[in-house]
C-alpha cells in the first residue's frame, strides 16, 4: 500500500458488472440442478474399482493442501487482525485504518458463514451417496432433503471459502494499489480454485458447492468494502480531477 496519508477516491465501481455477473451465475447453478452436471463431473474423480474417490486418502490433498493451506490463510488473517489493532497506535499505519478494516471484516464474513449455513441446508457430501459407495440419498439443493440420521453439512465447500475469502485483499488494495488488486484477485480466484478441484478430487463436494462459494465470498467482500471504504469522488472533485475508469 502507498504510503500516503490521504485516504484516496475509489475508483468508479460498476455495480452492474460486480452485482450482474456473481447473479448470472447463481442463476445459471440453479438451471444446472436440472442436469447432472455434478454427478458427471464427480464421476471423473471416483475409482468404481477400488470404491472410493481418488483423492481421499492423498496425503498432498489431505495434509498439506487443506490442513497446511488453511493453517497459513488462518495466520494471514491472525496479521490482519494485529494489523487492525496496531493502526490505532502506530503512526504509520494510521492512514490504513479503513483499508484493514475492511480486510478484516471481508476475512472473517466470508469464512463465519458456512458453517451456519452447511447446518441448515443439509447437503450430502459426494463420498456419502449411494452412488459413490456410501448410503445416503442426492437431493437436489432447493429438494426437500430425504430421511437420515446423519445430515450433510457439504454446502457451501468450507474449503473453498478459505481461497476464495482472499477476494478481500483485492478490495482491500483497490483505491490505493489498483495494479497490485488486480494481481490479489487472480491470485485468489486460483487459489479457491485449486482448493475447490482438490476437495472434488477427495469426493467432499460437487462443482456447483464451490461455486456457490466464491458468488458468496465475493458478494460479502463487495459488501464491505462498498460500506467501510468505498469513497466516490464528490463533484468538485470530480471537476478539479476527473477520475479514470
Amino acid at each position: 500500500m502507498s504510503s500516503t496519508a490521504v485516504r484516496p477516491v475509489s475508483r468508479p465501481l460498476n455495480l452492474w458488472l460486480c452485482l450482474g455477473v456473481p447473479v448470472i451465475a447463481a442463476i445459471t447453478l440453479l438451471l444446472l440442478e436440472l442436469t447432472s452436471l455434478d454427478m458427471d463431473l464427480a464421476k471423473l474423480f471416483y475409482d468404481p474399482v477400488a470404491g472410493e474417490f481418488i483423492g481421499r486418502h492423498s496425503y498432498f490433498l489431505e495434509d498439506i493442501l487443506h490442513d497446511r493451506a488453511k493453517q497459513v490463510v488462518i495466520a494471514f488473517s491472525v496479521f490482519s487482525i494485529l494489523g487492525l489493532i496496531a493502526s490505532f497506535f502506530v503512526d504509520r499505519l494510521k492512514p490504513f485504518k479503513r483499508e484493514l478494516a475492511c480486510l478484516v471484516v471481508s476475512l472473517a464474513l466470508a469464512t463465519s458463514f458456512v458453517t451456519p449455513v452447511k447446518a441448515v441446508t443439509a447437503v450430502q457430501c459426494p463420498w456419502s451417496l449411494e452412488q459413490f459407495g456410501g448410503h445416503e440419498t442426492y437431493s437436489e439443493l432447493l429438494s426437500p432433503r430425504p430421511h437420515t440420521n446423519k445430515p450433510g453439512r457439504c454446502w457451501p465447500g468450507g474449503h473453498a471459502a478459505t481461497g476464495f475469502t482472499l477476494f478481500a485483499l483485492f478490495f482491500a488494495l483497490r483505491d490505493r494499489r489498483p495494479r497490485l488488486a488486480r494481481k490479489a484477485f487472480i491470485f485468489a480466484f486460483a487459489l479457491g480454485s485449486v482448493f475447490s478441484i482438490s476437495r472434488m478430487m477427495q469426493g467432499a463436494h460437487f462443482f456447483s458447492h464451490n461455486v456457490w462459494t466464491a458468488i458468496f465470498c465475493w458478494l460479502i467482500c463487495l459488501g464491505a468494502y462498498y460500506f467501510i471504504l468505498y469513497r466516490p469522488a464528490s463533484k468538485a472533485e470530480r471537476v478539479a480531477e476527473p477520475v479514470s475508469a
